[in-house]
């Protein structure tokens, strides 16, 4: 998809509502979802965001015009793996107008934009880069298998110091494994629990 990131941008679906997993669980956000993925997840819950094709190029300062309109002055730019892209302008605008902003990526892309919290879940299918997990405020690993605990620390020792550690369970799989990761957590008390809590109380 060839457009100009200083005027328009690719996005899936953008909305308002409460954030449910990770370090902001329970903050009113706005989130804006980017089209365009090639990390390719076999578990992803979003696969329709994969194809940026598929989906609409907005004009971004009508995008800001759209999350002026709700009181809340947190922003999540997620995907789809939104660092595909230069967020440069579309965060710039953002700031200008007041709202702190957040990002969930896989961290297989450089940073671009002024981001001020960094949520990086990363995925084996496609690693993640040393310097994007040295900038995360938040690592949230995603536990589909036993073998996911291992993956989780090696990413860990590629993280600061600040860095808020999570372990949440595959949507799918969660009966299955969240006494796995009660266990693990008890063991390891450095991780916490991240659940998607939206999806229990029916938040979209």
């Amino acid at each position: 998809m060839q457009f100009n990131p200083a005027t328009h941008i690719p996005v899936m679906e953008h909305f308002y509502t409460i954030q449910g997993e990770g370090f902001y669980t329970g903050h009113a956000a706005y989130f804006i979802r980017l089209a365009g993925c090639d990390v390719g997840c076999v578990w992803c819950d979003v696969k329709a965001s994969w194809t940026a094709e598929a989906h609409q190029l907005l004009q971004i300062d009508e995008l800001v015009q759209e999350v002026l309109k709700y009181p809340g002055r947190l922003v999540v730019i997620t995907g789809g793996e939104p660092l595909m892209y230069d967020l440069s302008y579309l965060t710039l605008a953002l700031k200008e107008n007041g709202f702190q902003i957040n990002i969930e990526t896989s961290g297989a892309y450089p940073i671009s934009g002024s981001i001020d919290w960094i949520c990086v879940s990363p995925k084996k299918f496609k690693a993640p880069l040393k310097t994007v997990l040295a900038a995360a405020n938040e690592l949230k690993c995603i536990i589909f298998n036993r073998s996911d605990f291992d993956f989780a620390e090696q990413n860990r020792k590629s993280v600061n110091n600040d860095c808020k550690l999570y372990l949440q369970t595959e949507w799918s799989k969660k009966e299955q494994l969240l006494p796995l990761l009660i266990a693990y957590i008890k063991e390891h008390p450095e991780w916490n629990i991240s659940t998607q809590t939206h999806k229990y109380l029916d938040i979209p």
